[in-house]
Order: structure tokens, then C-alpha cells, then sequence
């Protein structure tokens, strides 16, 4: 019996040697698995920060973006505040002069209502004279009288006569005051509208200058047309389906057309307010992504892609404007792929602010 159970003995030794072997391994893989999804965590984590502070910083440009699109509003507002003050002070002006040359028309018509009974008097006392001449020539007895009487009556003839004159020439001092009144306003209109003119005759010059450099520089490239004032880039030229990011071509193109906006500014006069406005416009087929909730989004992104590039290359931020006009303003009114790629563009007008 002892040999017996000291060969079980001998036995279950190796087998307890080999269960405990295979726990160590199990507890190794374990430990070992539990090591590698602690390092896929780690790496997982580690992207989703990245990827939240990049879309942090895309909002605080977002933040600035607005913060100068604000300022130019407000800087636009007090620019419409300051002309309508000046118009309301000429407006004010005309007025007034108005005001004055009615006055002075109604004082001329006084004394020419004057000369009229004045000249009828004049046509009496002249009856009266005659009247008295032939009572003279019958009744010789009373001619020193009537001498006298004629006397007077002359002299009251010479004083009405120079109060006619000097009414007459107060008349044409007022007349003469008149006309150059009118004078002054006619001077005052013609000059504005010619100013007016040549302001917009000026930027329209420039204008020119511009889309037909742009258009020598960009030749007959598919996508790409000057409608009107307008320079109108399909969108499929920029950029890539669904997408604000300028493509690499389409960089290259706006900045291109910044370089000519800033060669023909240069020859632009300080007293031209001009502004290059970036509008986006979509198609009908609607978007909603997580960063593009519709397509008024999608447009304004796409517009100022555009304008940042521009002020990289040294354009004044003042000088620029980016509007989206999601799908709201087409330019051809059919639902077909033809219309919708028409309606997915980026326009450029050169205008007045």
C-alpha cells in the first residue's frame, strides 16, 4: 500500500505543475490583452483631443471672422449715417433757398403791382393836366393860378416818376438776385450729378480693367464666365462636392485674381469706396452635416474660404464682403444636373460700398 501511494504521489505532482503553468500563461495573455487595449484607449483618446482642439480653433477664426465682418457693418452704418446727414443738410439748403426765392418773387410781383397803380396815377394826373390846360386857355383871369397848379402838379409828376425809378431798379436788383439764386442751385444740382457720374463712370473704368485682366489671365477655362459685373466661378472649379476647402487648382486661381485686385487698386483714388463682395450660392439638393446644418451654411463657408485667401495675399479685410446665398438665388430655375451645376457657384463684383 505504501508503494501504491507514494506512486500516486509521484503521479499528481506533474499535473499540478502543469495546471499551474497554463494559469501562469492565461494570466499572462490576460494581462497582456488588457496591456494592448489600454494602449488602443490611450491612442483613441489622444485623436479625439486633437480633433476637438483643431475644431476649437476653426471656432475662434469663425469668432474673428464675425468680430471683423461686424466692424465693417458698423463702420458701413456710420458711412450711410454721415451722407444722409449731408444729404439732409443740402436737402435743408435747397429749402431754404426755395424759401428765398419765393419771397423775393412775391415782393417783385408787390412792386410791380406798385409801378401798375403808379402808372395808372400817372394817366390821371395826365388827364387831370389836360382837363386843367383847356380851363386855362378859357379862363385867362386864373393863369397864375393854374401856372401854380401846373407847377405843382409837375413836381408831384417828377416825384412819382423817380419813385418809378427806383422802383424799377430795385425791381431789377431783385430779378438780377433771383436768377442768380436759381443760378446757384442749377450750379449746385448740375455739379453733384456730374460728381455722382464720374465717381461711378471711374469705378466702372476700373472694373472694366479688372474682369478683362482677370479674363486674359484665366482664358476660356470651362467653369469660369464674366456675366454682367459679375465674375461667376462654378463651384465644382474650387471646390471638391459637399466641401468649404479651397482645392489646390482653385487656390491657385483666387490667388491669382488677388494679385490683379491688388496691381489695379493701387491706381484706385483714396475718395472711391470700393469693395470686392464674394457671394456663394448652392443648388436645391439640400445638406445637413454636422458642420453644415443647410446650405446657407455651406454657401457663407465656401464665400469666405474664398475672401481668407484673398486677405492672405495682402487684401485689405476692409475692401472685402462674403454673403451666402444658399440655394435661394439661381440663376437657372430648372431641377435638373445641367441647372443645379449653374446654380453651384462663386461670384465676384467690384462695387461701391
Amino acid at each position: 500500500m505504501r508503494r501504491a501511494r507514494a506512486h500516486r504521489d509521484d503521479n499528481s505532482w506533474p499535473g499540478f505543475v502543469d495546471a499551474l503553468t497554463t494559469l501562469v500563461l492565461v494570466f499572462v495573455f490576460v494581462l497582456a490583452v488588457f496591456m494592448v487595449s489600454q494602449f488602443l484607449a490611450t491612442q483613441a483618446i489622444s485623436g479625439r483631443d486633437e480633433a476637438l482642439a483643431k475644431l476649437n480653433q476653426q471656432i475662434a477664426d469663425l469668432a474673428d471672422l464675425l468680430s471683423l465682418e461686424r466692424r465693417a457693418s458698423a463702420e458701413l452704418r456710420l458711412s450711410v449715417a454721415s451722407i444722409a446727414n449731408e444729404l439732409a443738410e443740402a436737402k435743408g439748403a435747397r429749402e431754404d433757398l426755395a424759401t428765398k426765392l419765393n419771397a423775393a418773387e412775391a415782393t417783385a410781383r408787390e412792386r410791380l403791382a406798385a409801378i401798375e397803380a403808379l402808372t395808372r396815377r400817372q394817366a390821371e394826373i395826365d388827364a387831370e393836366l389836360l382837363k386843367r390846360a383847356e380851363a386855362l386857355t378859357k379862363e385867362q383871369r386864373l393863369a397864375a393860378e393854374a401856372q401854380a397848379q401846373v407847377e405843382l402838379l409837375n413836381k408831384q409828376i417828377a416825384e412819382l416818376r423817380s419813385q418809378l425809378s427806383r422802383i424799377e431798379a430795385a425791381l431789377k436788383i431783385s430779378e438780377r438776385e433771383s436768377a442768380e439764386q436759381k443760378a446757384v442751385i442749377a450750379d449746385l444740382g448740375k455739379r453733384l450729378n456730374l460728381a455722382l457720374a464720374a465717381k461711378v463712370e471711374e469705378l466702372d473704368r476700373y472694373r472694366s480693367e479688372f474682369f478683362g485682366r482677370l479674363s486674359r489671365i484665366l482664358g476660356n477655362r470651362p467653369g469660369i464666365q464674366v456675366v454682367g459685373d459679375r465674375f461667376v466661378f462654378q463651384s465644382e472649379v474650387l471646390f471638391a462636392s459637399g466641401s468649404a476647402e479651397l482645392a489646390e487648382q482653385g487656390r491657385t486661381q483666387i490667388e491669382q485674381i488677388a494679385r490683379v485686385l491688388l496691381d489695379i487698386a493701387r491706381s484706385i483714388p483714396a475718395d472711391i469706396s470700393w469693395l470686392l463682395r464674394v457671394d456663394g450660392h448652392t443648388d436645391r439638393v439640400p445638406i445637413r452635416t454636422e458642420r453644415f446644418p443647410s446650405n446657407w451654411e455651406l454657401s457663407h463657408a465656401r464665400a469666405m474660404s474664398v475672401l481668407r485667401v484673398m486677405i492672405e495675399k495682402g487684401i485689405p479685410p476692409e475692401r472685402l464682403a462674403a454673403t451666402g446665398f444658399g440655394e435661394f438665388h439661381p440663376v437657372d430655375p430648372r431641377d435638373d444636373e445641367i441647372a443645379r451645376r449653374r446654380n453651384r457657384r462663386i461670384e465676384l463684383k467690384l462695387t461701391q460700398r
